[in-house]
């Protein structure tokens, strides 16, 4: 049984890592990082086979971040799980850096899609779950979109794909925490229940709490138990978690930190560890 209270202990040092790294760089995306801590260090720590001293892997299973701008916490956890150095999340957006502004599958250890340019992520899990399928592999595939994102018609035509082909070792996760880069998803374009939208393109869905690592847990488990349909996890999460100034706030979705906001940001992290 997974240690939950360590799981959350290990996502406050991934907030200060995302926190850092953005500060460092005057640049980055806290907003929707923040928001996707536990979902994908709970993949990562818990569920994907992987190996990080062996990232090309054959039999590994796929992550897909095709919230690509939350990269600086893909980034962090890759680090952790030991794909590279922690202390690379110095470097991130400078010039050269295999941390780049948006995932690049060629320079970073650990990155199987660049992403970056929202609304593809499900389509290539498609093709990554076909793959396995085709080649008889037993590796999963799974995916993490923003609620935003899932405005764009090419996730509903990957959605219907892997439905109509019945992709049981892929996984839509859903980053619910509604808010995107011009103001709320209800304000933008109404999403109402996502939950509902799935089913009524034949998959199976459950909810969690997206920052609670056991609820997250227990759904990735679900998940897999999938026989001859797709399951997708929609995760309630809040925008900036973490950071009381930035949570649910889309002025946070990729604004730059001032000395004064990164002090506050870094003292509100503190509190909450020690708490």
């Amino acid at each position: 049984m997974p240690d939950f209270q360590a799981l959350a202990g290990d996502c406050r040092a991934i907030r200060n890592d995302i926190i850092d790294a953005a500060f460092k760089a005057r640049s980055g995306h806290c907003g929707g990082s923040l928001s996707a801590a536990e979902i994908i260090w709970t993949l990562y720590h818990e569920v994907l086979r992987i190996k990080p001293d062996d990232p090309q892997w054959p039999d590994r299973d796929r992550f897909v971040l095709s919230k690509g701008h939350a990269a600086p916490a893909l980034y962090a956890v890759l680090a952790r799980r030991g794909y590279f150095p922690i202390d690379t999340m110095t470097t991130l957006r400078r010039t050269g850096s295999i941390l780049q502004g948006h995932p690049d599958m060629r320079k970073t250890p650990g990155v199987e899609m660049s992403s970056g340019s929202l609304g593809m992520g499900i389509s290539v899990g498609v093709g990554m779950a076909l793959a396995a399928r085709l080649a008889r592999k037993e590796w999963r595939v799974y995916v993490l979109v923003g609620d935003g994102e899932l405005q764009e018609g090419q996730n509903w035509e990957g959605i219907a794909t892997a439905a109509k082909y019945r992709l049981d070792r892929l996984t839509v996760i859903v980053d619910r925490n509604g808010v995107q880069l011009d103001g709320t998803t209800e304000q933008v374009m109404p999403m109402r229940d996502i939950g509902a939208k799935l089913r009524a393109f034949g998959l199976e869905t459950r909810d969690c709490d997206g920052h609670d690592c056991r609820s997250v847990h227990e759904a990735l488990l679900w998940a897999q138990q999938a026989s001859g349909s797709v399951r997708a996890v929609v995760a309630a999460t809040v925008k900036g978690k973490g950071v009381p100034f930035m949570e649910g706030q889309s002025a946070w979705h990729g604004k730059p930190l001032s000395e004064q906001d990164y002090a506050t940001a870094k003292a509100a992290l503190a509190t909450r560890e020690a708490a």
